[in-house]
């Protein structure tokens, strides 16, 4: 990839953690505070943990994007209870994804009731993101998630697209939903560098249904996590630069899937800076 476009794409990048009891203290230590962080929300434990680190994250001068799944909201009542806490600390951009709840938690079984919902009321976030799925969601057929971007373009101001690792799969996806009409910024999802046996270990821990299914589904990719040092996303990204460095391709920057290696995220990425003299 071409170094000014790699360096753009890591100047633009967003940090995903997971809301556990150290991850404060290892975002405080390893992040600097032009980086986003995005903070998941997770079936089992609902949006408390979610909330919580995220007003304790922007108390110190981060910009935060909370995770709130559609599944984990229980009703209207809890929507604009989840948006005043947020406007409260200062959250301005939030990621609205189904989620993997299930059964859900209450009357949103999908992302758009909850997006139109925002709208309706005065759109409080100056940011809302939508996910988009390069691979094939393991439950809804890849049409159905192009037309879904479609349907709630109107309520979203980018996308966020889940793990891929594929280079002609993530080509072909970007390219296809442009044809659609489909104009939103996406920030391209890519794993962080992770050893197998941590990022099994976090999955396990946490309940990230995307990485087990991914992992699941995909047994070279498993191998290159347990291959020595781990997994580095360097030529996936080098592999990528038609896909993300086309000006049709309208990507805004990285979202990388930590899994909580937040220092090893934050290392690699400054290493790769440095390389490029930046």
């Amino acid at each position: 990839m071409g170094a000014a476009g790699l360096r753009a794409l890591l100047d633009s990048v967003r940090y995903e953690v997971l809301p556990a009891r150290a991850t404060e203290d290892k975002v405080l230590a390893h992040v600097p505070r032009d980086v986003v962080v995005t903070v998941t929300a997770s079936p089992v434990k609902g949006l408390e943990p979610t909330l919580d680190l995220t007003g304790r994250l922007a108390a110190h001068g981060y910009r935060v994007v909370p995770h709130v799944p559609a599944r984990l909201l229980r009703d209207e009542v809890h929507l604009k209870e989840v948006v005043e806490r947020l406007r409260e600390a200062g959250v301005d951009d939030v990621f609205v994804p189904a989620g993997d709840a299930d059964p859900p938690a209450g009357a949103y079984d999908g992302a758009l009731p909850v997006l139109r919902r925002l709208t309706e009321l005065g759109d409080p976030f100056a940011r809302v993101g939508i996910t988009g799925y390069p691979e094939s969601h393991p439950l809804i057929h890849d049409d159905i998630t192009i037309q879904a971007m479609w349907d709630k373009r109107a309520h979203a101001t980018y996308i966020v697209s889940n793990l891929c690792f594929d280079p002609r799969v993530l080509g072909e996806w970007i390219a296809r939903i442009r044809r659609r009409d489909v104009d939103l910024p996406v920030y391209l999802g890519v794993a962080g560098p992770v050893q197998r046996t941590k990022l099994l270990a976090m999955a396990t821990k946490i309940g990230v249904g995307e990485s087990t299914r991914f992992l699941t589904k995909h047994a070279s990719w498993f191998l290159r996590f347990a291959a020595p040092g781990g997994y580095s996303p360097d030529r996936l990204l080098q592999r990528s630069e038609p896909a993300l460095t086309a000006p049709s391709a309208g990507v805004a920057g990285l979202h990388m899937f930590t899994f909580n290696q937040i220092e090893e995220t934050e290392v690699w990425r400054r290493a790769v800076l440095e390389r490029l003299g930046g």
